[in-house]
């Protein structure tokens, strides 16, 4: 089954192609670690980490570099503002990001650079341009790209390059998404940035954040590689100056699809702490949601549409996710014999169609319908006395197989007083073999040892037997 992305580059659904086949090399744009990140953040962490959840799926073997900025005009205010050197200031929200991702189950990159561990790679970057005629030190005593001497410059963004101001130049990092002009690689040290400074050919001085990114994708994943995403917002500038930059060092093409996650929506506005509708992950753990409960908010719609965030939402997230465990639960009670004939059929379908959702532009709304479909058509058989242990735990495998994507389920999870012990287990066994040799005295009188035990046998069609507990 062939994958299909739809490509920001191409504006189009392209078919996937590996640069080597088999193997994915990808960069995720981190985050900026001045604060705690928002859930407009996770959108996109969450989207990312499906995509990457879903090419191992399809069995390729994936390498992501995801970079956290740790040094730019943010983090340098904030560290200054809260007295305190950049590397503890950052380190606080280093520390808050991955415990995040982990609540969240983020499956974890390969690597995590850190831009001020990769100065001297952002230099040697520089110095290339500077080489190659694409970058010039101005009177400010800042280096700057040319965006006139690169001719591919607007690819991406699909920027109006007949309309841009010649001359203009910007040193802050991020800027209108209408402007157009030669963007910072080094930046002069004033006054403004304290302590935080290396040296350079050009002077003291700090990177700009666009050549951050270039420097790490490049050092860990070669000059070209496969797949570069982040949020909408990231296109432009910030993804159209490290296309320019790095493909003029290289004079290759840099990356071959690039992937962006629409933003995040809270009841239908703009997230703003102006509004009180502006939540970190922190925010909704305390409100006593849970990291799959807000997980799977976070992956209910297509990475393309805008995702709009509601408390609804996160308690329709538990009642589901809630009705999944009970699902899971009964499948594991199941205990009669059988070939797994009667499940075959269901299963097979539900994999075809997770799948089939998955390869076309990680349509996520058909996938998780998939999973419905499974759970409605097991428990209409489970109702009916038609389904054996057999088939039971081949809808559990199925389950676990859908979770290596979704990542919300806690199919083997058993509560301690979901637990059936195993002397109850025994005495439903034998009470079973019972029934089957119509010993119907025995049979009852192993269900009063059962009642005794704070459990009773549900009986169906077939000698198809669940315990439950009083």
């Amino acid at each position: 089954m062939e994958l299909k992305f739809y490509n920001t580059l191409s504006r189009n659904l392209d078919t996937f192609q590996a640069l080597t086949p088999g193997c994915v090399r990808m960069y995720t744009c981190g985050p900026t670690v001045y604060n705690f990140a928002h859930i407009g953040n996770f959108r996109a962490y969450t989207f990312e980490d499906i995509l990457r959840r879903t090419l191992e799926y399809f069995g390729y073997t994936v390498t992501q570099v995801m970079n956290l900025t740790d040094v730019d005009d943010k983090t340098i205010r904030d560290s200054r503002a809260a007295k305190l050197p950049l590397q503890v200031f950052t380190r606080k929200y280093k520390d808050a990001f991955f415990d995040d991702i982990k609540t969240l189950n983020i499956e974890s990159a390969e690597v995590y650079p850190a831009a001020t561990d990769h100065i001297q790679e952002m230099i040697a970057l520089i110095e290339t341009l500077m080489e190659k005629g694409f970058a010039y030190k101005a009177s400010d005593g800042c280096v700057y790209f040319s965006i006139a001497k690169f001719e591919k410059y607007g690819q991406l963004a699909r920027i109006d390059r007949d309309n841009q101001r010649d001359g203009v130049r910007i040193s802050n990092d991020e800027y209108a998404k209408d402007a157009v002009g030669d963007f910072a690689l080094w930046k002069a040290w004033d006054e403004v940035d304290g302590d935080v400074a290396w040296d350079s050919p050009w002077g003291k001085g700090h990177p700009g954040w666009h050549i951050e990114c270039s420097a790490m994708s490049m050092k860990y994943l070669g000059d070209s590689f496969d797949i570069h995403t982040g949020g909408v917002d990231n296109m432009f500038p910030h993804h159209e100056d490290e296309i320019a930059q790095s493909e003029a060092v290289t004079g290759k093409k840099w990356v071959n699809y690039w992937l962006h996650c629409e933003h995040l929506m809270v009841d239908n506005t703009k997230m703003s702490k102006s509004l009180g509708n502006f939540f970190t992950l922190r925010d909704l753990l305390d409100k006593g949601w849970t990291g799959r409960e807000i997980r799977w908010v976070l992956i209910g719609a297509h990475y393309r549409k805008k995702l709009n965030f509601t408390f609804d939402a996160l308690k329709l997230a538990r009642e589901t996710l809630n009705k999944f465990d009970e699902f899971f639960k009964r499948m594991r009670s199941i205990k009669n014999e059988g070939n797994g004939h009667s499940a075959a059929e269901a299963v097979r379908d539900a994999k075809l169609a997770f799948a089939s959702a998955l390869a076309d532009d990680l349509n996520i709304s058909p996938a998780l319908a998939a999973l419905f479909d499974l759970m409605r058509k097991i428990n209409r058989l489970a109702d009916d006395g038609q389904l054996d242990a057999t088939g039971a735990e081949a809808v559990l495998v199925t389950f676990r197989d859908f979770d290596r994507v979704i990542g919300c389920f806690d199919v083997d999870s058993v509560k301690e007083d979901d637990a059936v012990p195993a002397e109850v287990t025994a005495l439903a066994e034998a009470r079973a073999a019972a029934r089957k040799e119509k010993n119907w005295a025995e049979s009852d009188r192993l269900r009063d040892e059962i009642a005794k035990l704070g459990y009773t046998i549900k009986d169906a069609p077939g000698n198809v037997w669940q315990i439950q507990k009083i």
